[in-house]
């Protein structure tokens, strides 16, 4: 790659940093006009942005951000006061930005001379009103007489020389500047700082520290080194490569020792901590923490509020936990969409709110912690919650059930229906709600990585969402098995247990079978049915499931392997249990891309190609005939 297009890049990258902050800032300044804290970090990451901007040659991104950074400081100097108004010019400046950075990888034509103009004015009726201002001052020489003094003061210490203000900035980020920048950021000192010292000294201020002439300028060094991804996925791929050599080394071996009918001599322990150690540090790199998800949320909850006319308050916890990167890009489109819902379905009206005793503005809370394996979010809101017998009714009505399997139901099972295609309680449509659009396809894009979903709510007191989330997506686990003489893997994440049943633990119950497992009731479906199903309509054939079972020997036991999605638990039966191991599991490629039951290959240590079954799938498909053969 060209080195030019490697420094695009790492602009890009800082530059999406720099506005996702932008984006936080605001609003935590929008609930706090007067937060001096947040006005003067904007000021920075503008002028940044702005000297990074030019420095790369984008000019409609340097100046969108310089327009910014010339507003926040006359907010900082104390010459303009924040109201809506300002605030939603402001909003329109920084969504333009976001749209320049974001062009630099799409290519397109954004228009930015309007919010720039518009901000411009802003800037030139604080002029007009200074120079109307000093134009007072000179009719009236006797009142000014009594307050030039202090006012000069405060002046010169709030408001400070230009040129000592860009030196200053130019200190505080120079460490995120490249080396050619930080060169250049040194010239620029050098050439100021007469010109600063004769103004501090015409000024009197002696606040003021100007750097000795012996001193050395020096130019430090970030301790991180930023990497496209795309680099992480490529080196991923050669150590899945290279842990797959080791294991078919150490078969050969095995297999050569058990020919020469002797124990196998040579030691690979040492080969398999080594590239164990590497598989698992290039993994860790791959890590981020979700603060790099969550902090995008404060635009998300501010614009979903106002459109929605309601008081929302968003709380972080937990942002410290670390996840795939590609998890969190999988599931980004999925998190918005559920805290726009709570926003939309649970935070009530703050009229509504305080009749209810409740304070007025509502609260959305985003938790992450670690739990053994998986990565667990909570999306916790504390509105209406979500009424089971509401639910329970639009389902009937959408054919989603019927009366009868309803009352067996638990509150827990008739919530899930919020997740099915077309599903909504809202009874009139808003902006960001009452359509039926989103909820299954939340559900798919967690099922997609191997994550659960999980819902409570109670009426009147608050919902919580809970995704299980893999950690990592580089690696599984898994549980080989053997069907027809092939090699398949079952996902570790849906596995129960293992457990053996005589062919007499099991009963026909009308197109299927059962047994009973932990005093509960189990579905029983032989793999080998499923996959010799020619088509949809084999499906709903009253013997399809039975065949297996049939022409299964009365003696022999059945291994089964028990499973658990989406509430459901389903025993698949296999011909033989092989071992438990972690894979590299590679998508399906064209022309096989579109098999529904296998979800991706591997390849084992013997050579054999191992296909991966798409657990999702096969209960889907089982149960599809539940309703409507119910």
């Amino acid at each position: 790659m060209a080195t030019e297009e490697e420094y695009r890049e790492i602009f890009h990258a800082e530059a999406n940093e720099n506005q996702e902050e932008l984006n936080r800032l605001f609003a935590v300044l929008e609930k706090d006009h007067k937060s001096k804290k947040s006005i003067d970090a904007i000021f920075r990451i503008t002028h940044t942005l702005k000297g990074n901007a030019l420095g790369m040659g984008f000019k409609a991104i340097g100046a969108m951000a310089h327009a910014l950074e010339d507003i926040f400081g006359e907010i900082r100097s104390g010459n303009l006061e924040l109201d809506d108004e300002i605030f939603g010019d402001l909003y329109k400046g920084l969504d333009t930005l976001t749209s320049l950075i974001d062009a630099l990888k799409t290519g397109e034509k954004i228009k930015y001379l309007g919010i720039k103009t518009k901000l411009g004015v802003i800037l030139r009726k604080i002029k007009e009103e200074q120079d109307s201002g000093s134009e007072t001052e000179e009719k009236e020489p006797v009142v000014e007489e009594k307050k030039e003094a202090p006012k000069k003061e405060k002046k010169a210490k709030e408001t400070k020389p230009e040129p000592v203000v860009e030196e200053k900035k130019e200190e505080e980020v120079k460490e995120d500047i490249d080396f050619d920048k930080a060169v250049e950021t040194v010239t620029e000192e050098k050439v100021l700082e007469p010109e600063s010292t004769k103004e501090v000294e015409e000024e009197g201020e002696g606040e003021v520290e100007v750097a000795d002439e012996d001193d050395t300028p020096k130019i430090t060094f970030s301790d991180l080194v930023q990497v496209p991804v795309r680099k992480l996925d490529e080196l991923m791929n050669l150590v899945g490569e290279l842990v797959i050599e080791r294991d078919r080394i150490m078969q050969l071996s095995q297999d050569y020792a058990a020919m020469e009918g002797k124990a196998s001599q040579v030691d690979f322990s040492r080969l398999v901590r080594i590239t164990s150690d590497l598989q698992y540090s290039v993994m860790d790199v791959r890590l981020v923490q979700v603060s790099f998800l969550f902090n995008k949320f404060h635009r998300v909850v501010r614009d979903a509020a106002n459109s929605e006319k309601k008081k929302v308050n968003l709380e972080l916890e937990g942002t410290e936990t670390e996840i795939d990167r590609n998890v969190l890009s999988i599931i980004s489109d999925s998190m918005i969409h559920l805290v726009r819902n709570c926003v939309g379905h649970g935070i009530e009206l703050p009229e509504d709110r305080v009749k209810k005793g409740k304070s007025e503005a509502g609260t959305i809370v985003l938790k992450a912690r670690n739990e053994n394996d998986n990565v667990v979010i909570d999306i916790v809101d504390d509105g209406g919650g979500i009424d089971p017998k509401v639910i329970a009714k639009k389902a009937i009505e959408k054919g989603l059930t019927t009366k009868d399997l309803i009352r067996h139901m638990t509150d827990q099972d008739i919530i899930m229906f919020i997740f099915e295609p077309g599903f909504s309680s809202m009874e009139t449509v808003t902006a960001i709600s009452g359509r039926g659009v989103g909820m299954d396809v939340v559900k798919k894009s967690i099922d997609s990585i191997g994550g659960t979903v999980q819902v409570q709510s109670k009426v009147g007191k608050g919902t919580t969402i809970t995704l299980f989330l893999p950690s990592s997506m580089a690696v599984k686990g898994a549980l080989l098995f053997e069907l027809d003489n092939q090699e398949y893997a079952i996902p570790l994440s849906y596995t129960e247990a293992v457990v053996s049943f005589k062919k007499k633990e099991i009963h026909k119950v009308s197109q299927g079978l059962m047994a009973t497992y932990l005093d509960k009731t189990l579905s029983i479906v032989f793999l080998r049915d499923v996959f010799d199903l020619n088509d949809e309509y084999d499906n709903y054939k009253g013997s399809t499931y039975h065949q297996s079972f049939d022409n299964w020997p009365d003696d022999e036991q059945l291994d089964v392997v028990v499973v658990h999605y989406n509430g459901k638990d389903v025993g698949f039966v296999v011909d033989r249990l092989l071992q438990q191991k972690e894979i590299v599991e590679k998508p399906l490629m064209k022309p096989v891309d579109q098999v529904k039951l296998i979800s991706g290959v591997t390849i084992l240590g013997n050579g054999n190609v191992c296909l991966v079954i798409n657990v999702i799938s096969i209960v889907q498909h089982i149960f599809s005939i539940g309703v409507t053969r119910g």
